[in-house]
């Protein structure tokens, strides 16, 4: 359903999302079924990088020669696709002189003024091509494959075949020694063109009118090969995707949209009109929209094309990002070959003078029709080539590039939506599974450096794992599939990474190792292990479910051998406060807790379970909560790995330090414990006696007043799982604290300057909800009866408060209060670490 062609795009700018949105929620945020951290990814991945060597981010792969060429800021590498080893190395930096000719125009010495490699590809099978940015100066050079150099003889002017900006879309390929290259063509950046030259082909490109491009970025290209089998002697063609300004809405707002473009590989341009210009060249939008929704993705961040075993069998899939209110959205869109050929077949859109807006084209429509290709009708009637069409057709395609109608996604809505998520690139392959069909597989990378895995099954899209593959957010720029290796390359502006497409020995169970519903995994009928299809010896054999139904094992077959679940034996004192972990191993399990065998009561509200932390919370332990604990995971239907605890309530101190809490360095867990406890007492100290000198203080007033002292203090270090909290719980993310770092020699409290900072890294709370469906609500902090409450402190890289509440008090008089405030922080001196606007009280 496309939106009407004026009031629908005015639409766009202020999306309104629907109150019934409960059903559309889980389906428009998938969630992964797994999340792997970098450090369990260490033992996978293989990386690659140079020390002063920057934006590893041009990747082409030589599959039969086992090598990965990389382009970088000048430099060329040549890497083992086995070891990721350096193989041979290229320095192509741009000459100091054309360094200062770039700074003295005005660009930067610290990202600009550099030769970014953004062009490498095999030209002939002794040769490559590459072009790269030269300080804003783009030249392009022949690389000899036998010596693997460059041959500096051979410089080219790179305008038009290269960008001038690295940081500018820019997409290119060639073709039996034809490069197809689109970019921006001019220092200033106001200047775009799609160009052929290179080859012993004409040189043409795009007719300098906003009509044609009008501010595109550029994302990605793609061949096909529409001559093979055709019945009308067809021309191959290549499409350029890209997002641009429109020019066809009524609406007094900029509106950026994604196109789809294509030239014909024949096309020569004209013999008066169109000289040297594409006599072929149209292009149409590209809608990826939830139309229930009236949401809509407009830019396009990148392209990926999937062939089939023939040409009518190629997808596109494009990677759209939007932005609503404060929610970052991306999406994944699907399009069929066939459905992007009947809307160039289709009507025109011109601007009419008289409505003074875009409309239809509904005139009769010169012949030849313009824009086509040249095929056996064009022959029959003496036009065998572009160069022989009339001025009437030339003219009409040179003020009608612009097709009427939208290219609809296949199934009229995104394969895939995930907010809070910025998607940058991807790449797709299609695996057999043990039913012998093909499934699609997407592998796609984020902008904070994340990859994401799906499968579209005939139930849906599946996000079988989201993976952190950088340790320090970084975007990724560029992917590369290896469909010999069945590796996956990444590209950044730091390094190269290679791993594997699936890693399945992570899946401990049947259950597991079925529900991840990846191609490439089979448990074993033997019962010990989850493997890979296209590397199995063929021992036993397998199993797998890739259907709607849940997936059902064995019993007895369920899990590996030596993975039966222990129970832990914790002894705690009766009045204080129990959490009981369970990991969950999967996001898409829910936690069942049993109490000596029977479900918890629900009316109990000493006891309850927190999904922040994925524990169960005894606030208050008494007698009565003795006995054993068991968390089962429940993933449709299947029962995941368990936990299981043993609690034993005592009344005195008295107890082994063994049996205090199911954590393996029980030593430091209990000095914790210890120090906790002094500085509840140490803190109870100081609020008595700042209280009574609050009292003091506000004496003149009448009316109620609740006190509230900030005590700043270090934020917390990462630690093991939680234990018991003698009188106090926290919402910290799992924190402890190391006491050593608050108190003096003497016992007394350190009082640390800081900063307040919000749990999203802001200065100011974020909101515990919004508009968005299905945006998650903040966890309240849990509380814990006549206890000091720690729950406000805050976990992030500065320092954070614990508040105090310290009761009712007088109100004083305002004025005077203000007043005298005033004076006092005027004569304060500021802590050297301190923020001078801050107050302590």
């Amino acid at each position: 359903m496309a939106p009407g062609p004026a009031l629908g795009m005015c639409f766009l700018a202020s999306v309104v999302l629907n109150a019934d949105a409960s059903s559309f929620s889980s389906w428009w945020n998938l969630v992964p079924r797994k999340t792997v951290s970098y450090n369990e990814l260490k033992g996978v991945t293989k990386r690659f990088s140079r020390a002063g060597v920057s934006n590893y981010t041009t990747l082409t792969l030589a599959d039969a020669k086992g090598l990965l060429y990389v382009g970088a800021r000048e430099a060329i590498f040549a890497l083992s696709t086995s070891s990721m080893e350096l193989e041979e190395a290229i320095l192509w930096e741009a000459p100091a002189e054309k360094k200062a000719e770039c700074i003295q125009k005005g660009k930067s010495n610290q990202t600009d003024c550099f030769n970014y490699i953004s062009f490498l590809q095999t030209y002939n099978s002794s040769h490559m091509y590459t072009c790269g940015t030269y300080a804003f100066q783009p030249k392009c050079a022949y690389i000899d494959m036998a010596t693997f150099s460059l041959d500096r003889l051979s410089f080219e002017d790179g305008r038009g075949k290269c960008p001038y900006d690295p940081a500018k879309g820019y997409t290119g390929l060639i073709v039996e020694q034809d490069l197809y290259s689109a970019t921006l063509s001019n220092f200033l950046g106001t200047e775009s063109v799609i160009l052929r030259n290179l080859g012993a082909q004409y040189s043409v490109k795009t007719e300098l009118l906003h009509t044609w491009l009008n501010e595109p970025h550029f994302v990605g290209s793609a061949f096909i090969q529409e001559s093979k089998g055709s019945d009308r002697g067809d021309d191959d063609k290549v499409y350029f995707f890209f997002s641009e300004r429109a020019v066809e809405f009524d609406c007094d707002i900029d509106q950026v949209v994604a196109r789809v473009a294509r030239v014909c590989k024949g096309d020569m341009g004209g013999a008066r009109t169109l000289q040297k210009r594409w006599t072929t060249f149209l292009k149409a939008r590209l809608l990826c929209s939830i139309p229930e929704q009236q949401l809509h993705f407009n830019r396009i961040q990148g392209a990926f094309t999937l062939s089939g075993d023939h040409w009518r069998e190629t997808s596109f899939f494009g990677v759209f990002q939007a932005r609503w209110g404060d929610v970052d959205v991306s999406a994944i869109c699907q399009y069929q070959i066939l459905d992007v050929q009947k809307v160039f077949e289709g009507p025109f859109k011109e601007y009419s003078e008289i409505a003074q807006k875009w409309v239809r084209y509904s005139d009769q429509e010169p012949v030849p029709r313009p824009g086509a290709c040249i095929t056996d009708w064009h022959r029959h009637n003496s036009f065998s080539s572009s160069l022989e069409l009339p001025d009437n057709t030339l003219n009409f395609a040179k003020k009608h590039p612009l097709m009427d109608k939208v290219v609809q996604p296949q199934g009229n809505r995104p394969l895939l939506v995930k907010k809070d998520a910025n998607f940058t690139q991807l790449v797709v392959e299609r695996v057999h599974g043990l039913d012998g069909r093909p499934y699609k597989v997407l592998y796609i990378g984020t902008d904070n450096g994340w990859l994401h895995k799906a499968v579209v099954l005939p139930s849906g899209v599946h996000l079988i794992e989201e993976q952190q593959i950088f340790e320090r957010a970084q975007a990724v720029k560029s992917l590369v599939l290896s469909l010999q290796k069945r590796v996956l390359f990444v590209g950044s502006n730091s390094q190269v990474i290679q791993l594997p497409v699936a890693d399945c020995s992570k899946y401990h169970s049947c259950s597991d190792c079925l529900l991840a519903k990846d191609p490439y995994c089979a448990w074993t009928w033997n019962g010990s292990r989850c493997v890979r299809i296209d590397a199995y010896d063929g021992t036993s054999l397998l199993l797998q479910d890739l259907g709607v139904e849940p997936a059902m094992c064995n019993p007895l077959r369920a899990s590996r051998p030596g993975t039966r679940v222990i129970a832990k034996n914790i002894t705690v004192v009766a009045g204080t406060d129990l959490v009981l972990p369970c990991r969950l191993t999967s996001n898409l399990a829910r936690a069942l807790w049993t109490f000596n065998g029977k479900d918890l009561p629900e009316e109990q509200t000493s006891v309850l379970y927190d999904s922040h932390l994925q524990a169960l919370i005894i606030l208050g332990v008494s007698l009565r909560h003795g006995g054993r604990y068991r968390c089962a995971q429940l993933e449709e239907l299947n029962e995941l790995t368990a936990e299981s605890y043993v609690v034993s309530v005592v009344s005195g101190p008295a107890m082994s330090l063994e049996t205090r809490a199911p954590l393996e360095n029980l030593g430091l867990v209990w000095m914790v414990v210890i120090a906790l406890s002094a500085m509840c007492l140490v803190l109870l100290l100081v609020v008595f006696s700042l209280r009574r000198r609050l009292r003091e203080a506000l004496e003149k007033g009448s009316k109620a007043i609740e006190s509230t002292l900030v005590y700043p203090i270090e934020p917390p270090k990462e630690a093991k799982s939680p234990t018991f909290i003698p009188s106090a719980t926290s919402d910290s993310d799992e924190k402890l604290w190391d006491p050593a770092s608050y108190y003096y020699s003497d016992g007394s409290l350190k009082i640390v300057p800081g900063h307040a900072v919000c749990q999203n890294g802001g200065t100011t709370p974020s909101p515990t909800a919004n508009g968005i469906p299905g945006q998650p609500l903040q966890s309240p902090p849990l509380h814990s009866p006549n206890r000091i409450n720690l729950g406000n402190i805050r976990g992030s890289s500065s320092n954070g408060y614990i508040r105090l509440n310290l009761g009712a008090e007088e109100r004083p008089d305002y004025s005077d209060l203000a007043e005298e405030l005033r004076r006092k922080l005027k004569q304060r001196q500021a802590l050297p670490d301190s923020n001078p606007e801050e107050s302590s009280v």
